[in-house]
């Protein structure tokens, strides 16, 4: 294994067991790991915004979101608990950073419910190769696999229906466990319902902050996806 900060990566060496030994449990990310937005977020927002009348270039929506996701974080962090959420939290996350990204619009609520029914959809995702092998090898080595992601409850329905997604028999959404990541209390809940052990299990993300480096301070091991 490599090491990065506090992050334990499984070796990068495409020649390496995966899962690797000691690992049951492989649990993967969903948002940048198996899948990603298509089209991007950027250009989702400029449509649903030009529906509505609005013009918005799509450079500058892809910086009003980034700094919009990034206060979300913020607020999330600070609150008490840290990271606690729900659906209702979920939902007034997104409609306040639509509304950031759109500031001052009239439309910006109506943008925020076409926007929400639109990544809704198994239409507003495509599969991630990186991603997708991998969770194929965890299954063709008979680990366990979970989903285990910061979406919403959205993400149930999508699943059913959208491969690789598909191919998991136990998904977990942040709004229906109650936390998101990195709290820790997210992967103790995962642990709980998987019936296994931190050192049993390995997490597959691709954020560096909220999948990696939080995996590691929950006892899991942690592999970038873009390692692979």
């Amino acid at each position: 294994m490599t090491s990065l900060g506090d992050v334990v990566l499984v070796d990068a060496n495409p020649n390496a067991v995966f899962p690797p030994v000691g690992v049951g449990v492989v649990v993967f990310d969903v948002v940048g790991t198996l899948v990603e937005p298509s089209p991007s977020v950027a250009v989702a927002y400029q449509r649903a915004a030009a529906r509505h009348g609005l013009t918005v270039d799509a450079p500058l929506i892809q910086q009003r979101f980034q700094l919009a996701w990034r206060r979300q974080e913020a607020i999330d962090a600070a609150a008490t608990p840290a990271f606690a959420t729900s659906r209702d939290r979920e939902a007034e996350r997104w409609r306040a950073i639509v509304e950031d990204v759109f500031v001052g619009a009239d439309a910006a609520g109506a943008i925020f419910t076409d926007l929400w029914e639109h990544f809704g959809r198994v239409e507003a995702w495509q599969p991630l190769v990186h991603g997708r092998d991998l969770l194929r090898s965890a299954i063709d080595a008979g680990a366990t696999v979970a989903l285990a992601s910061n979406f919403d409850e959205r993400l149930l329905a999508i699943a059913e229906r959208l491969e690789p997604l598909s191919w998991v028999p136990h998904v977990f959404a942040s709004s229906e466990i109650g936390w998101r990541k990195p709290a820790p209390e997210f992967f103790r809940w995962v642990e709980q319902r998987l019936g296994c052990e931190p050192e049993e299990v390995l997490l597959v993300g691709d954020d560096p902050a909220l999948d990696l480096a939080a995996a590691r301070r929950a006892g899991w091991r942690a592999l970038d996806v873009g390692a692979r």
